[in-house]
């Protein structure tokens, strides 16, 4: 790959026997092929992924051309059913946070994406909301987006532990402030002031939710970063025009492309989904008109 900001990492383990054989494997991230590329700088250690399952490790986007697997030590099986690896091709999305209640007015759903990841007094620039049934968060991202990887910073000093059980969930619909959508992970836990990833194979929505299931649950989000593309969009146009051009030489695209851009409309690709004919013209024999009484 290109030189890249390389964000996070997924490794796949086999699913048959052996699934420990992947412990002690090291991510390794940089520029040099020395040994193999396997003197770059560590990214994670894989302490444990159970059979058949995948785990994000996050890189901090480290710099890098080169994303190495290694095992350490003598007589060692490497087995890798899948590797994804994220980079900055993604970018941070934006939108409108809302959520289930407010715990005071100053730990509002926008702390959540106010860019402020540390927490020094425990729940400061968080948002946070009363203890209620199933609490929730919500960000609009105001269109659809291929969404690739959700980080979530957790509050610092007590009560870290109110965010295991959270669930990220992504989709385009409403119906029950969003809670409804399709669940993309289920947060186990977050160390007190810590960022942990979780990433998705382009999974597509509007609206991004975590919620809390459960009585009495505290919803408490120091930082939402939400990572994606925005879809490709076709669109097709029957068109008639006039051109001394002949229609199969590619400059007649360009052409069109430089009026569009003339007239402001910028960033469009125009394609043919079929070659442009010459419209034939049909003779009329001109005569007497008929009346018809």
């Amino acid at each position: 790959m290109d030189l890249n900001n390389i964000t996070g990492v997924v490794v796949t383990n086999r699913i048959d026997c052996c699934p420990g054989q992947i412990d002690g494997a090291e991510i390794r991230i940089g520029n040099s092929l020395d040994n193999n590329g396997n003197n770059n700088p560590i990214c994670a250690v894989i302490s444990g992924i159970p059979a058949g399952r995948s785990v994000s490790y996050s890189c901090s986007d480290m710099e890098g051309r080169y994303v190495n697997v290694v095992i350490p030590g003598d007589s060692k099986n490497l087995t890798l059913c899948e590797v994804r690896i994220y980079g900055t091709d993604n970018v941070k999305l934006t939108g409108n946070a809302v959520q289930s209640s407010v715990f005071q007015y100053f730990w509002s759903a926008e702390r959540a994406v106010d860019g402020i990841k540390l927490a020094p007094d425990e729940a400061t620039y968080c948002a946070h909301t009363n203890e209620e049934n199933s609490p929730w968060w919500r960000l609009d991202l105001l269109d659809e987006y291929y969404i690739s990887a959700v980080t979530i910073t957790n509050r610092a000093g007590g009560h870290s532990g109110r965010i295991n059980g959270a669930e990220i969930r992504i989709g385009n619909s409403l119906e029950n402030n969003g809670n409804n959508n399709p669940r993309c992970a289920v947060v186990q836990s977050i160390p007190a002031g810590g960022s942990l990833s979780y990433f998705f194979p382009h999974t597509k929505g509007r609206y991004v939710n975590v919620i809390i299931p459960g009585v009495k649950k505290i919803l408490t989000l120091c930082e939402v970063e939400v990572y994606g593309i925005l879809p490709v969009r076709k669109n097709f146009v029957r068109m008639k025009f006039v051109s001394t051009s002949d229609p199969e030489n590619d400059k007649l695209l360009s052409q069109l492309q430089s009026a569009l851009a003339s007239r402001g409309i910028t960033g469009v690709t125009l394609s043919w989904t079929k070659p442009p004919q010459r419209e034939q013209k049909r003779d009329v024999e001109e005569g007497p008109c008929q009346i018809i009484q």
